[in-house]
């Protein structure tokens, strides 16, 4: 819970810092760089952090498979948006300021990332940071205490 608010306070930061300023006229774009900022810092504090225990995959190969997931997680995230601004047409001329800026928020910082929240904590476990004594679709049973390898 403490990484994915980290994350989503680093993309709000970065989503607006470069939304109110040299990327106002493309929201969309600024939204996917923020994605992709609040990702790396995401895959760091998992890393380190939340998934420390779980694993066991060479790091290329692991943070490749983040990468991937993140990269349907950033599509999950931007096309609530993307729908808002290019579907619905909400922005200005055709809706006021105020309509717009709530519409945003709401498809980019609400909708989006609530549904790439979940996509991706599903898929972090299940792929990038399995449980190491169930993989490949197989479980390992531990011996029970009275098991002996003899015969009776």
């Amino acid at each position: 819970m403490v990484v994915g608010g980290t994350a989503f306070l680093v993309d709000n930061t970065v989503f607006y810092g470069l939304k109110l300023t040299i990327l106002e006229p493309k929201p969309v774009t600024a939204k996917i760089i923020a994605v992709l900022v609040a990702t790396i810092v995401s895959y760091v504090l998992n890393r380190e952090w939340s998934f420390r225990t779980r694993g066991g995959r060479e790091r290329r190969h692991e943070a490749a498979l983040f990468f991937l997931v993140s990269g349907a997680g950033l599509v999950l995230s931007s096309a609530p948006l993307w729908i808002s601004r290019y579907v619905f047409r909400l922005e200005t001329p055709d809706v006021s300021l105020v309509t717009q800026e709530i519409a945003d928020f709401m498809s980019a910082q609400i909708i989006g990332t609530l549904i790439a929240m979940v996509f991706r904590f599903w898929a972090l476990r299940k792929w990038v940071f399995p449980d190491e004594k169930v993989q490949s679709g197989s479980v390992r049973l531990a011996p029970t205490p009275d098991s002996t390898d003899e015969v009776a």
